[in-house]
């Protein structure tokens, strides 16, 4: 009864925080008791907010309470510790008792216990205290014991009622040494456990393969996963390249128009400016001309022979006159040189920017993680005798995966959406381009010297 006491008490030696017997137990001033440390950290978690509390009845105290060891329950706590009742106590019957998914004891009455073995002679299971008999007794010293299972009764011949302990590799089943008389006769049997340890020799194996098979795909794993960082980190520093790249070409390109313009203009106003001297140089000998010309007239229209022979001796020497220069018949088509030499400028732009950009394409096509065995061979780039790369192929031509539907493709830009077949190209093997379609003609690349 003194023990029935101490169970039905024993929530009371335990401490609320840590839900253990109190160790150096001490009381704060709302009358709870718990573990001096326990309190002590409990409190300095709420150090910070200056109010500490209790934990049971959350009563507020301010200061933060002293702290003194409680003598007498230190005491009560440390005799049940000696006497084991609290052990007793913490460790009830109850615990065995079978659950839901657990197998029960068939000796058991009333609520039954969970069982630990299993005897394939009983074809029972046992409990902790009603398999001892088979640890203790010679009866049951050739009883096998095997863990708790409750499908005891599949290992039992239907026929003969027998413990099926003989395999049939040639059925691949279970049977009984009376089957090996009957419908097993002259087939390949062995007994059930070493077939079972040569069964569990394969798995073994199978399971180290496995593992095997699993770290090196793991492995893979790990280098793709660094693979496709590694390619996506060095695609996004090769694009901001490019834009670096082209944005730059871009603003050549508009300094070039810029100086372009600036040169027609600057041409312009020094031809004007030419033209317009030698109108006032003109018009300057106009105007002399016609003084000269109304002095000749007056003169003419003199009757008196003195009068006219007197201004004859005073007339000026005729002006020298420099000799008139050609004017252009049509001076709008001045310009007619310039802007073919502007479009020849485009054309070879148009192509050096297609030849670079096929090469792009080319190069941009071969950057892959994985290899595949069908990919498409890389263009040789190389000249015999160590000289300049050059493309050399008939036609530009996009050769997709084995995977990817063969539609038309852009040949200036591989990568926009498919759509009517364009006019292709040819390179010739000096890199000049070569136009087909309705104009078979060959665009020889003109010489630009360097402007200094």
């Amino acid at each position: 009864m003194a023990q029935a006491g101490v169970v039905l008490d024993k929530d009371q030696f335990n401490c609320s925080i840590c839900l253990d017997v109190l160790k150096d137990p001490v009381t704060i001033p709302c009358g709870h008791s718990y573990c001096s440390d326990c309190i002590q950290n409990y409190w300095d978690q709420d150090d910070y907010r200056g109010v500490f509390a209790c934990p049971q009845c959350r009563k507020n105290f301010n200061p933060r309470p002293l702290l003194a060891r409680n003598t007498m329950l230190a005491d009560v706590v440390e005799r049940f510790r000696n006497t084991g009742l609290l052990q007793d106590a913490a460790s009830p019957s109850n615990d065995c008792f079978a659950e839901a998914d657990d197998v029960e004891c068939d000796v058991c009455t009333g609520r039954k216990n969970k069982a630990v073995k299993s005897c394939l002679v009983c074809l029972a299971s046992y409990c902790d205290a009603h398999v001892r008999p088979h640890y203790q007794s010679a009866a049951f010293k050739k009883h096998k014991l095997a863990p708790a299972c409750k499908r005891l009764q599949e290992a039992i011949c239907s026929r003969h009622d027998k413990l099926l302990e003989v395999y049939c590799r040639t059925d691949k089943q279970c049977v009984c040494y009376l089957c090996l008389a009957d419908e097993h006769k002259g087939h390949d049997t062995v007994l059930a456990e070493g077939e079972m340890q040569d069964k569990k020799k394969q798995i073994g194996e199978m399971k180290l393969s496995s593992q095997v098979s699993i770290h090196q795909r793991e492995k893979a794993t790990q280098e793709l996963r660094q693979a496709i960082f590694s390619l996506t980190r060095a695609a996004r520093s090769a694009a901001e390249e490019s834009d670096a790249t082209f944005t730059e070409l871009i603003r050549l390109i508009e300094l070039k128009h810029f100086e372009a313009r600036e040169l027609i203009n600057a041409q312009k106003t020094t031809a004007v400016s030419q033209a317009e001297q030698l109108l006032e140089k003109i018009q300057k000998d106009i105007t002399e001309l016609k003084v000269t010309e109304a002095e000749l007239d007056k003169l003419s229209r003199t009757e008196d022979h003195v009068s006219f022979l007197q201004g004859c001796q005073s007339l000026p020497a005729p002006a020298v006159l420099s000799a008139l220069p050609s004017v252009i018949a049509d001076p709008s088509l001045a310009f007619g040189p310039v802007m073919t030499a502007v479009s020849d400028f485009q054309g070879l732009l148009q192509e050096v920017c297609q030849e670079g950009f096929v090469c792009i394409y080319e190069r941009v096509k071969g950057v892959t993680i994985v290899d595949h065995p069908g990919a498409a061979a890389q263009l040789d780039t190389t000249q015999p005798g160590g000289g300049q790369a050059s493309v050399q192929m008939e036609e530009v031509k996009v050769i997709p995966p084995p995977d990817v539907d063969q539609s038309p493709v852009n040949p200036l830009n591989p990568f926009l959406t498919p759509g009517p077949v364009p006019p292709t190209f040819s390179f010739s093997p000096l890199g000049s381009k070569l136009s087909s379609g309705s104009r078979q003609r060959h665009i020889q690349r003109r010489a630009h010297p360097r402007r200094k």
